[in-house]
């Protein structure tokens, strides 16, 4: 018997906030023991062999983390199953439905999937020693199913070959001017969690008429939040509407003409969660990687390459870039997410017919 597709609607039933800034749980269960890195956990994650990670990351940035990974740990290969956030939940929901379980760990772009997947039993808890020592508890889960394990922003830009700087739009009603229709690009919801966390920040702070005024600019649509800096960096685009801020950080460092812009209103902020699955086929490696993943030492070095940012106390932001601290943000709010995840979907597009 042929399975219909799930739509997250269905996967999601209505849920209450997963507590603190983030998130909200109703029910407390008690709290694993904080794991360390030890020789043993080593041994037995090596005797595995291997590690499954389903990831959102760009994939340039999942490989390099994961041959750091594989560099430090030898003998233990990482594969690595790279797509949008939105799609991968997807692929978890078909393949948990069929009683397959393929993933060992998932980096999602969109916080507010944990609340589904923690509810539904499909995490396994892990707490890292360092986790329990160092991470803010609204950057935790307190029963050990999931870390943040990176931060970043969705932010506007330009190509300063295209754009002089005294002129590039200043917030998120600026890109409104009729001078930028035909001349923006940015990233889907339905594919990207970065574009889904954005697009409801947006929507509750400036309105779905906001949104219906946008998308008469006739903006390029894209899949994934790493598209718009690319478009911007080649010239295709002059302004991107949204993406990541990061890329755009990456890409200018290396010389490419684009800056970014933190819009007045405030700048959408993203959280990505890591979590290890139940039933993970190489469980001792997941713990492994899980663990490896949240020390400071792998934060810096993920933060260093990436331009993104930790939640770990003890990461600094490498030298010349701009601090968090210093940007006017929007507040994230992943329960807010998952509530309207299929009404975002459906108006968006109508709006932008696609």
């Amino acid at each position: 018997m042929k399975r219909r597709k799930s739509s997250r609607r269905e996967v999601i039933k209505a849920s209450a906030a997963l507590g603190l800034s983030l998130f909200a749980s109703p029910l407390k269960a008690a709290a694993p023991e904080p794991v360390a890195i030890t020789p043993q956990l080593i041994d037995a994650a090596k005797k595995e062999g291997k590690v499954v990670l389903y990831s959102a990351m760009d994939l340039p940035v999942g490989e390099k983390l994961g041959k750091a990974f594989e560099a430090q740990y030898p003998g233990i290969e990482i594969q690595i199953e790279r797509s949008g956030s939105e799609r991968l939940f997807q692929r978890i929901a078909q393949e948990f439905s069929s009683d397959i379980h393929a993933a060992d760990v998932i980096t999602t772009a969109d916080a507010s999937h944990v609340i589904s997947w923690k509810r539904n039993g499909w995490l396994a808890p892990f707490i890292p020693e360092e986790v329990a020592k160092y991470f803010p508890e609204s950057y935790r889960d307190s029963e050990g199913t999931f870390a943040i394990t990176r931060i970043w922003l969705s932010s506007i830009g330009y190509n300063t070959n295209l754009v002089k700087a005294s002129d590039a739009p200043a917030s998120f009603a600026d890109l409104l001017d009729p001078r930028w229709a035909g001349k923006m690009v940015k990233g889907h919801p339905a594919y990207s969690g970065t574009i889904m966390t954005a697009t409801f920040q947006l929507v509750r702070e400036l309105g779905w008429d906001y949104l219906d005024k946008l998308s008469k600019q006739r903006v390029m649509q894209v899949q994934s939040s790493t598209d718009p800096p690319k478009k911007l960096a080649l010239g295709e685009r002059a302004i991107m509407a949204d993406g990541n801020d990061y890329n755009v950080v990456i890409l200018k460092e290396a010389g490419q003409p684009v800056e970014p812009i933190y819009p007045t209103e405030g700048t959408p902020t993203i959280s990505g969660p890591t979590a290890i699955f139940a039933g993970a086929p190489h469980p001792n490696a997941a713990r492994l990687f899980q663990a490896w993943l949240h020390t400071r030492e792998t934060q810096q070095f993920f933060t260093d390459f990436t331009a993104q940012y930790s939640a770990h106390p003890q990461v600094t932001p490498k030298p010349g870039r701009r601090k968090i601290s210093d940007i006017k943000l929007m507040k994230e709010d992943a329960a807010g997410v998952e509530k309207m995840a299929e009404e975002i979907k459906t108006r968006y597009a109508r709006l932008f017919r696609v």
